[in-house]
């Protein structure tokens, strides 16, 4: 008979109490052996959103979530282990490049990734459009590959922290989404079970992230460091702009297409900005800061990674990518400048589209998805072209490009263009 009730360990969140350590190990362990049923669980999200975590109870929920699975051991990786995780957004492929980018300087990339839900968009589905590109590998096809390569992007396997499937599937549907404590939980406690030795964290903040204000994303960065410090994984983040979407392309080929771009030494000023950036803070704390991301882009052995790293998994590097059956390109009807490209409206356009999924379980699109000819700054005439829609069915244009069309603004002066990155924490 255990000494806890699912009740219990409501009422004392919901009555603003501390849950103790034993409460909190028991409450994670039963739920994922289905010993506390969903609609309780449901509860206590609730309770943990509306009334919040200490510092200690965030940290021992991290710890059973971690404890709820096997925790990968990368001991016998020769390089050092470092890993990136995005708080999510709108065109953000920099996983993409930066993977590759970070093992061709001489580390090595554990990277596990999602899929898109909403007006987000997932790692998963974007590679998944190179054809014969796999997600799934097994633990061995994983650590071989990470020491071959030097780079894995793949999904988690099914033994990783599954307390946090089960949960992040639950708060989903609950409206918990946006509790601070549950998604600093849910994002460390994978990439501590993965056995990465450093992380660095890209903590979106804007219309097109979950976390809308500076103070609210920085909150989050810093319970998130304290956590990885906590576990002896060295962490930093940095906050960066989603008001507006990275880059051109927002869709799951296209990123790739784009991402490609940026490998070869091209590519949007944005999205090679923050892979720089992001690039120079994992090789810091991965120990290699004398690195050159930039020659490394520029000399071609990023693109030579990417190449391997994508053939590893059975995809093609050199095949077609999908294109879009339907186009819909839509012209300026004012001079001026572009103001304004919301990320949020661009994002829910994109998955208008075909591009994102309502339900884990949906279909996505590769060929579908939003381009932009003009970001904000940009100078734009009559009769130019603002941006595009792409759709494998012409019955999804008119519902996106009402979305799209409210993303973008012009005025008559130029805009101020906020900086990318707005802060660094760790």
């Amino acid at each position: 008979m255990s000494a806890f009730t699912a009740v219990d360990v409501i009422r004392t969140k919901r009555d603003r109490g501390v849950l103790t350590d034993g409460q909190i190990d028991w409450v994670v362990d039963a739920y994922t052996k289905g010993l506390v049923a969903d609609e309780q669980m449901s509860a206590l999200a609730m309770a943990i959103l509306l009334n919040g975590m200490t510092a200690p109870e965030i940290a021992r929920w991290t710890a059973a979530m971690i404890a709820s699975g096997e925790r990968l051991d990368l001991s016998g990786v020769s390089r050092p282990t470092v890993d990136k995780h995005s708080t999510g957004g709108v065109g953000d492929k920099i996983t993409l490049p930066l993977t590759p980018l970070v093992a061709a300087c001489g580390g090595a990339v554990p990277q596990l990734s999602g899929r898109g839900l909403g007006h987000t968009g997932g790692t998963l589905d974007k590679l998944e459009s190179i054809p014969g590109w796999r997600a799934a590998l097994s633990n061995d096809e994983f650590l071989a590959q990470l020491r071959d390569v030097g780079a894995v992007i793949c999904a988690a396997g099914s033994g990783l922290a599954p307390a946090d499937r089960k949960l992040y599937a639950l708060r989903d549907v609950t409206g918990t989404v946006e509790a601070i404590p549950l998604i600093a939980s849910s994002i460390m406690s994978k990439k501590i079970a993965e056995g990465t030795g450093a992380l660095v964290l890209d903590v979106k903040v804007g219309s097109g992230a979950f976390m809308k204000s500076v103070a609210d994303a920085r909150e989050l960065a810093r319970t998130m460091v304290e956590l990885g410090g906590a576990h002896g994984v060295r962490t930093v983040a940095l906050l960066t702009d989603m008001s507006t979407p990275l880059g051109r392309a927002v869709g799951n080929a296209v990123e790739v297409t784009e991402s490609v771009e940026v490998l070869a030494g091209g590519g949007p000023a944005d999205v090679v900005e923050l892979t720089l950036a992001l690039a120079r803070e994992m090789l810091a704390a991965a120990g290699l800061p004398d690195a050159d991301p930039a020659a490394a882009l520029a000399d071609g052995r990023a693109m030579d990674t990417w190449r391997a790293m994508v053939r590893a998994q059975g995809g093609d590097p050199d095949a077609p990518l999908a294109t879009a059956n339907e186009v819909e390109v839509v012209l300026a009807d004012t001079d001026g400048y572009v103001a304004e490209v919301d990320a949020y409206a661009i994002g829910v356009s994109a998955w208008r589209l075909g591009a994102g999924r309502a339900r884990k379980e949906d279909p996505v699109s590769a060929a579908a998805g939003v381009v932009l000819h003009k970001r904000p700054g940009d100078p734009v005439r009559v009769g130019e072209p603002l941006f595009e829609l792409r759709a494998d069915h012409a019955q999804r244009i008119p519902a996106a490009l009402a979305e799209a069309s409210r993303a973008v603004r012009v005025s008559a002066t130029p805009p101020q263009v906020a900086p990318l990155v707005i802060e660094r924490i760790g």
